[in-house]
């Protein structure tokens, strides 16, 4: 005698159901990341975005709701992203027991090298820098960085290695430093981007003002 078939309950998802759901939604983010990319949040159209994604505008408001939580759905996945870059970057980098000159030099080279060239990073800052202002970026991802330096730069502290009374100021002052120094040369003068003796002096230089100040 053989057991009764499983029925799906009304409104659950199969497996298979369920991944042409995700590709459905990762098309809809992919084709509105382009657009608002190369038009502008204003400029693009719910019905441009459902053409590029090859789904009905239907499809779209379904998922999204409108544009504007669209745009926020375009920002939340290009922040995370980026976080997990920055958590890899200080995981990998700022580790127990290596030099803590070192390891900070490493960690702002690679944030400035690796993360900031890349394609996520420069779109996100396309995006929120719209003008009209974009919508407000998703909770978290304004301060999630720094907050996640702040607890490696308590450790040091604990440690003995660093020493200041306001944590979240040591960690502002250490990306104002370097890797934010690094992002405005950069921006002013793109082609340094090639010169990466430059780029090493000036995140030294920045370390070593760091350390004379919290050391």
């Amino acid at each position: 005698m053989t057991s009764p078939r499983t029925v799906p309950e009304a409104g659950a998802q199969t497996p298979g159901r369920r991944r042409r759901t995700e590709m459905k939604r990762a098309a809809i983010l992919d084709a509105a990341e382009e657009l608002f990319v190369s038009e502008g949040f204003e400029v693009t159209s719910v019905d441009a975005i459902a053409a590029r994604a090859e789904v009905s505008k239907r499809t779209v408001y379904d998922h999204f709701g409108d544009k504007r939580a669209l745009f926020q759905g375009v920002l939340e996945r290009s922040g995370e992203v980026l976080l997990r870059t920055v958590h890899a970057a200080i995981d990998e980098e700022l580790t127990d027991g290596r030099d803590l000159r070192e390891a900070l030099r490493a960690f702002a080279q690679r944030v400035t090298t690796e993360t900031f060239p890349s394609s996520v990073y420069v779109n996100f800052r396309r995006l929120i820098g719209q003008n009209p202002p974009v919508p407000r970026l998703p909770g978290g991802l304004h301060d999630e960085p720094e907050r996640a330096l702040e607890a490696r730069f308590t450790r040091y502290a604990e440690a003995g290695a660093l020493r200041f009374d306001n944590p979240r100021r040591a960690v502002q002052h250490f990306i104002a430093l370097t890797m934010r120094l690094a992002l405005d040369v950069l921006d002013e003068t793109p082609d340094l981007a090639r010169d990466t003796d430059e780029l090493d002096d000036l995140i030294t230089d920045g370390v070593n003002t760091f350390l004379r100040a919290y050391t």
